[in-house]
C-alpha cells in the first residue's frame, strides 16, 4: 500500500480540537467503507440499544460499534468470527477510532457450524430436546396452524398436498423466515397458536436456502419457543440434509414442507384401507364369538320336564329332613329348660331357709357383742356433761350414769 503525501507543514500548530477534527475527516475519508474479519469479544448492550464490542485476531483489536436498528441476522457471542463492513472513524473524547458496522456476518461456514454446535450443547443440557418432551401428534387434526412466510413456496406446498390427502382447516401466522427479525417473528407464531389455543398442531416451515438462510430457526428464541409449545410441533425446514436446532426441538422432524404436510394428516386411501382392516378384523371376530356361542348351546343337555320335577321333589324332601332335624334339636333343649324350672321352688325354699338360718346366727352374736348385755351383768357407763364416758376417778364430774335399764342424771 503506498504511503500518502504529509499535507501538514511541520510549522502549523493546531489546537487540540482542531487536530483531532482533522484526524477524524482523515480517517473517515481514507475509509469510507472497510471490510474486517476477525474474533468478536466484549460484547455489551448499551440502555440506548446500541451495541460495543471489539474484533480481534492475533496482533491487534480494533472498537466496533453497531447502532441500534441495524440488522443484526444472528446472536452475537463472544469468540464467533466474523466479517464486519463499516467505515472507519475516531472518538475524540477517548483519542481512538473504531469501526461503525452497517453490516456483519459469520466468517464462513465453518464458523456458524461450531457456533451452532456450541448452542446445540448448551441447549440439550437444559433438557430442551429431551425425549421425554415429545407430544404425540394428533391422528385426524381438524385445524393446523403454520408458521411461514405468506409469499413462499412452503405454504403453497403444504397446502396443495393437504388437499390431496385429507383436506382440513389451516391458519397462517405470517412471518418473514430470513433476515434479521426472522427468528422473533417466528417464535411469535408459535406462542401466539398456544395462547390462542385455537390449532391441533403447529407446522414451523421453510423452504431451502443455504446454512446462512436458515439461521433463524437455531436462534435460541425459535427453539425455546417451540420446546415450551402445549401444541405438538412439526417442522419442516430446508431439505433432507438441513437440521437446524429447532429440528431437536420439535416434536416431530420432517424433512421439507411437504414431509411436514404428509406427517400431520393421513391420505384418504390409508384411511379407507384402515377400515376396510377394521372392518374385517371386526366381523371376523364376530363370527368366532357367534360360532363359539353355537357350539355352547349345543352342548347344553335340556331335561325333561319329569327329571326337573323329580329333581325339584328330592330337594323339597332333603329341606324336611333338615327342617326335622332342627325342630328336633330346639325342642329336646326346650324340655331341658322347663325341667329345670320345675326344680326351682325347691332351690329356693333351701335357699331361703339358709338365709334365715344365717340371720339368726347374726343377731345372737349381734346380742352377744352388744354393751347392754354387759350392763345387764351388773355393770353401769358414768358420762360427764357433755356426754363422754369417765372411766376414771380423776377424768372429771359425772352428770349421767347409765345402767341396763335405763339413765339416771346426778
Amino acid at each position: 500500500m503506498q504511503k500518502p503525501e504529509p499535507f501538514v507543514k511541520p510549522d502549523m500548530i493546531f489546537s487540540v480540537s482542531d487536530a483531532s477534527a482533522l484526524l477524524k475527516n482523515v480517517v473517515e475519508t481514507a475509509f469510507p467503507r472497510i471490510k474486517i474479519r476477525g474474533e468478536l469479544s466484549q460484547i455489551t448492550r448499551a440502555t440506548s440499544g446500541h451495541m460495543y464490542m471489539t474484533i480481534k485476531d492475533s496482533g491487534a483489536a480494533i472498537s466496533v460499534i453497531i447502532w441500534r436498528g441495524t440488522p443484526v441476522p444472528f446472536k452475537l457471542e463472544d469468540g464467533l468470527e466474523v466479517i464486519i463492513t463499516g467505515r472507519f472513524t475516531t472518538y475524540p473524547a477517548r483519542s481512538n477510532y473504531q469501526i461503525i458496522a452497517s453490516e456483519i456476518e459469520m466468517a464462513g461456514a465453518g464458523a456458524i457450524l461450531k457456533m451452532l454446535e456450541e448452542r446445540k450443547q448448551k441447549l440439550a443440557r437444559e433438557g430442551l430436546f429431551d425425549a421425554s418432551r415429545k407430544k404425540p401428534l394428533p391422528r385426524l387434526p381438524q385445524t393446523i396452524g403454520v408458521v411461514t412466510s405468506p409469499t413462499g413456496a412452503a405454504f403453497q406446498d403444504i397446502q396443495n398436498r393437504l388437499r390431496e390427502r385429507f383436506p382440513v382447516r389451516v391458519l397462517l401466522y405470517p412471518a418473514t423466515v430470513q433476515g434479521a427479525t426472522a427468528a422473533v417473528e417466528v417464535a411469535n407464531g408459535v406462542e401466539y397458536f398456544n395462547r390462542m389455543n385455537n390449532v391441533d398442531v403447529i407446522i414451523v416451515a421453510r423452504g431451502g436456502g443455504s446454512l446462512e438462510d436458515l439461521l433463524p430457526f437455531s436462534e435460541e428464541v425459535v427453539v425455546r419457543a417451540v420446546a415450551n409449545s402445549h401444541i405438538p410441533v412439526i417442522t419442516g425446514v430446508g431439505h433432507e440434509p438441513d437440521w437446524m436446532l429447532v429440528d431437536f426441538a420439535a416434536d416431530h422432524r420432517a424433512p421439507t414442507p411437504t414431509g411436514a404436510a404428509e406427517a400431520v394428516v393421513p391420505t384418504k386411501l390409508a384411511l379407507f384401507q384402515e377400515l376396510d382392516n377394521m372392518w374385517v378384523r371386526l366381523s371376523g371376530n364376530f363370527t368366532t364369538r357367534l360360532m363359539n356361542a353355537k357350539q355352547r348351546i349345543e352342548s347344553i343337555n335340556i331335561k325333561s320336564p319329569k327329571q326337573v320335577l323329580m329333581e325339584q321333589q328330592q330337594r323339597l324332601d332333603d329341606a324336611e329332613r333338615t327342617m326335622n332335624i332342627i325342630i328336633s334339636a330346639k325342642m329336646n333343649s326346650l324340655h331341658q329348660r322347663i325341667d329345670a324350672l320345675a326344680t326351682f321352688p325347691n332351690i329356693l325354699h333351701n335357699r331361703m331357709t339358709s338365709l334365715n338360718q344365717a340371720v339368726n346366727h347374726l343377731g345372737q352374736m349381734l346380742q352377744s357383742l352388744s354393751y347392754k348385755s354387759v350392763l345387764s351383768r351388773g355393770y353401769a357407763i358414768v358420762r360427764d356433761a357433755d356426754g363422754k364416758i369417765i372411766s376414771r376417778s380423776d377424768a372429771g364430774t359425772p352428770k349421767t350414769i347409765e345402767f341396763a335399764d335405763g339413765v339416771m342424771k346426778i
